[in-house]
């Protein structure tokens, strides 16, 4: 078998952001990886600039486009480019026979639901966050709550840049996820987004999830269980995207081929879920 045959093409959407830039760049490092396709929303003035200029690596000679893949362009595309286009992106990579790794955040309804109906037909990883570290986050955080029991309040902060637009963060949300099925609570009644004026007491079910917005920070989330006369903190701190992409292709490497159906990072990195 040839080294091309092995080497797994990748699509990347929303190259020029700065996610999109930091897995190209990955994808340049990465031993049978390859970009065969960057693509941005129309109108984004990098379309038709080289991938790798744009990403500050060397030339790809692959130039960004306004439109998404043709078939067999790419077996795999990574999406980090806006929640809006998660629904369209889903039924194109479905009916184009692309496997796909979706790591945008603030995806909503309508998104998640194409996603499910995409992975009828292709295999999709949908994480939020992509690094192998919170990927064991929401494991400890999962097993302390079950551990812990009713006596400890749940507690999420999380610190993102002042340029991140969805808030919370859809790690914070997928923290609040685990936390929930740990415990058997019900995320929709029991979050606690934000506490003003006179709240009342804290209730023993609620699950806070507070944020926090500015400067660069790339993206900390701290998980808290608080009891009575003690206290335990679980935190995860990301100090570069690299972290993020490194991730993400390495899902984009695992994909590939595999059955139909809807996958985390979990599945990626053969974590247990329970």
């Amino acid at each position: 078998m040839t080294s091309e045959v092995q080497t797994a093409p990748i699509a990347v959407l929303g190259a020029a952001g700065r996610m999109g830039c930091a897995i190209i760049r990955i994808l340049g490092q990465t031993p049978g990886a390859r970009l065969t396709a960057a693509v941005e929303h129309t109108g984004n003035p990098r379309i038709g600039q080289d991938a790798g200029h744009v990403a500050a690596a060397e030339t790809t000679g692959i130039n960004i486009t306004g439109t998404l893949p043709e078939p067999g362009v790419a077996a795999v595309w990574i999406d980090f480019s806006s929640p809006t286009a998660t629904a369209a992106t889903a039924v194109t990579a479905a009916a184009r026979g692309a496997a796909l790794v979706v790591g945008t955040t603030g995806v909503g309804v309508e998104g998640k639901r194409a996603l499910s109906e995409a992975a009828r037909h292709i295999p999709v990883v949908f994480a939020p966050n992509t690094s192998v570290g919170v990927s064991v986050l929401l494991k400890l955080v999962a097993d302390a709550a079950s551990l812990l029991g009713p006596d400890f309040d749940l507690e999420i902060v999380e610190t993102h840049h002042r340029l991140k637009r969805d808030s919370p963060s859809g790690t914070a949300l997928r923290l609040a996820e685990a936390l929930a099925e740990a415990t058997g609570r019900d995320l929709t009644r029991d979050a606690r987004f934000e506490r003003h004026g006179d709240v009342g007491p804290r209730t023993k079910a609620e699950i806070g999830i507070q944020t926090l917005r500015g400067g660069d920070v790339v993206g900390d989330h701290t998980v808290f269980f608080l009891g009575d006369g003690e206290r335990i903190e679980i935190t995860h701190r990301a100090s570069s995207r690299d972290t993020f992409a490194r991730g993400a292709v390495r899902a984009a490497l695992w994909v590939r081929g595999r059955a139909p159906g809807l996958y985390d990072m979990r599945d990626v990195l053969g974590l247990p879920k329970t």
